[in-house]
């Protein structure tokens, strides 16, 4: 006889079979268009047949810049995380690791959230990296302006208390 946790458990391991089916026999390309690099929007015009595409692509120079970025924190992750899990690490090292860990995060989010910055306040896409006090921003953009590039400098420094060392280069 089938008792009620033995029909929930077959109910939900062939919902979970059926799923993924379904997930390995979908074609690649859908999975390849829901990307956030290449994002493609088609409409139709009133009455005509005709399709409009409009394409919206990141700069390759910074996609370049954020892919090499994401290696390297990927890299020191992994590193401190086999540091964490050795069993012959000392107290001393798993604590340093650790707190090189939370600064790699820290440090991360602050990039993110100055990239937010420099989009909403100037609407260009741009890259930053922090290395300490010193903060490197890439920004796409075909004009090099020094007064952008000025304002940009002071709206950075601005979120912090001590002196950071801002530089920002221009790139298409």
């Amino acid at each position: 006889m089938i008792n009620k946790k033995n029909l929930w458990f077959l109910t939900l391991f062939s919902l979970i079979l059926v799923l993924s089916v379904y997930y390995i026999t979908m074609p690649s390309e859908l999975l390849l268009n829901n990307g956030y690099l290449n994002e493609t929007v088609a409409t139709s015009n009133t009455g005509d047949k005709d399709d409009l595409e409009v394409s919206i692509e990141e700069s390759e120079l910074l996609v370049a810049l954020r892919v090499e970025a994401d290696e390297q924190m990927v890299n020191e992750m992994e590193e401190l995380k086999s540091i964490l899990t050795d069993t012959e690490s000392t107290v001393e090292e798993k604590n340093n690791a650790f707190e090189k860990m939370k600064a790699l995060n820290m440090s991360k989010s602050e990039e993110e959230s100055l990239e937010k910055l420099i989009k909403e306040s100037y609407n260009l896409d741009s890259f930053v990296k922090k290395d300490g006090d010193q903060i490197r921003v890439v920004v796409s953009s075909d004009k090099h302006d020094s007064t952008i590039a000025n304002n940009i400098m002071r709206t950075i420094q601005g979120k912090y208390d001590e002196k950071m060392y801002i530089s920002v280069k221009f790139q298409k």
